[in-house]
């Protein structure tokens, strides 16, 4: 079943974190921030929502870092019941889509609860502060890849690199919720 996340919180300062990535190093992120904004994704390796647009991703992450924004995916989903979401494949997916930012495991999913992250793919756009400026969609097109689609997420950090400040209007990301541990 899809879900969408809430919209933006303006302001709502990025909780820190230290979690393992799949090139072997461990990133907070302190490392990940940008001089510009900072982009932190929740992704996952089986969700066909993630899948769907994930050539589009890499392809606005690799603009998005031009313009001084820093980036890392976040992967928190349970392994357990869905094992395509283990480690292991989330190394071998980052090889081979030649991931241009950090794949992240949080493996106890406590990043994931203090982001509120609700579905795969969930946007979380920050400013050169930290404070929330975006949460959105990635585009127009969701998950078939219209040519001339609005590149939300894109011009919305662009934005963001450039003024400091989000877009008022948006619209919200929509995938495959988080798959929790079982309490």
């Amino acid at each position: 079943m899809a879900v969408s996340p809430p919209l933006c919180a303006f302001g709502w300062q990025a909780p820190d974190f230290s979690l393992p990535a799949t090139d072997g190093q461990t990133y907070a992120l302190s490392d990940i921030r940008g001089d510009r904004g900072t982009l932190i994704l929740f992704i996952c390796n089986h969700c066909p929502y993630v899948l769907a647009v994930l050539d589009r991703i890499i392809r606005d992450v690799r603009d998005l870092r031009a313009l001084g924004i820093g980036v890392a995916a976040i992967c928190s989903n349970d392994a357990t019941s869905h094992p395509t979401d283990d480690f292991p494949a989330m190394q071998e997916m980052a090889q081979a889509r030649a991931f241009p930012f950090p794949y992240l495991h949080d493996q106890t999913q406590s990043v994931a609860r203090a982001y509120g992250a609700a579905c795969t793919p969930d946007f979380f756009g920050f400013d050169a502060g930290l404070g929330l400026q975006y949460r959105g969609r990635l585009d127009a097109s969701g998950r078939a890849a219209e040519k001339d689609a609005r590149r939300d997420l894109y011009e919305a950090m662009k934005q963001v690199a450039e003024t400091g400040e989000g877009p008022r209007a948006q619209v919200p990301s929509v995938g495959c919720s988080i798959k929790w541990k079982a309490a």
